[in-house]
C-alpha cells in the first residue's frame, strides 16, 4: 500500500517532508504493516526503495524519526477529514461526513493500524504532542456536537475505538474493504443516531 502523500493542514506536521522523505515514509509504512515497527529495519526500508542504507540515514537519522513522520502523515489525514466535516452546514451533516471519512481512513489503512497505533514510540510521541491533542479536540467536538458532557464524550471515545479496533480484529480480516466500509459506516451512523 503506497503512501498517497502528505495531505491536510500543515499544523499537524512539525516540518514538511521532501519528496524523497515521503517515498521513504511510504515504503516504511508498507513494511510496518507487514512486519510491525520493531520488525522493520533501516536495511529493509533501503531495500524496498532500491537505495543504500546510508541514503535512508541521510533523510532520517533514526527509525523513530521515520515512525514519527508516518504518524504525522496519519494525523494530517485525520485533520483533512475534520476540515471537510467542519465545512458542513449543520452539526448532523458534519458528524456524518466525519464518520464517513474516519471509516474510509481506517479501512484504507487497516493493515497498518495496529502496527502504528500500538507502537510505543508513537504512543509516547502523541501523548506529548500538542498538535495531536488539538486535532483530537476538534474531532471530538464535531462528533459530540452540543453534548460535551460525559455521555457525549464516552460515545465519541467508544465510536472511534470501535472503528479502529474493528478494522484490525481477526474476525474482520476476511471481509473485503468495501464490505467492511459499508458495515462500519452503517453501524457508526446507527450509533450516532444519524440517517442511514
Amino acid at each position: 500500500m503506497a503512501s498517497k502523500g502528505i495531505t491536510g493542514n500543515a499544523s499537524s506536521r512539525s516540518t514538511p517532508l521532501s519528496a524523497v522523505q515521503e517515498r521513504t515514509v511510504g515504503a516504511a509504512l508498507e513494511l510496518f504493516a507487514r512486519h510491525g515497527v520493531a520488525g522493520t529495519s533501516f536495511q529493509m526500508i533501503a531495500d524496498a526503495l532500491g537505495v543504500t542504507k546510508a541514503a535512508i540515514y541521510h533523510q532520517f537519522k533514526t527509525k523513530e524519526a521515520i515512525v514519527i513522520a508516518a504518524a504525522e502523515d496519519e494525523l494530517a489525514r485525520v485533520e483533512t477529514a475534520i476540515e471537510a466535516a467542519e465545512n458542513e452546514a449543520s452539526p448532523a451533516l458534519a458528524r456524518d461526513v466525519l464518520v464517513a471519512r474516519i471509516v474510509d481512513l481506517a479501512v484504507e489503512r487497516r493493515r497498518m493500524e495496529g502496527s502504528l497505533l500500538g507502537d510505543p514510540v508513537i504512543v509516547s510521541y502523541f501523548s506529548h504532542h500538542e498538535p495531536f491533542r488539538r486535532v483530537m479536540d476538534r474531532l471530538y467536538r464535531v462528533l459530540m456536537g452540543d453534548d460535551a458532557g460525559p455521555d457525549g464524550r464516552l460515545s465519541a471515545a467508544m465510536l472511534t475505538a470501535a472503528i479502529g479496533g474493528a478494522v484490525m480484529h481477526p474476525i474482520a480480516t476476511e471481509l473485503d474493504d468495501e464490505a467492511l466500509r459499508s458495515q462500519l459506516l452503517r453501524l457508526a451512523r446507527r450509533f450516532l443516531d444519524l440517517p442511514t
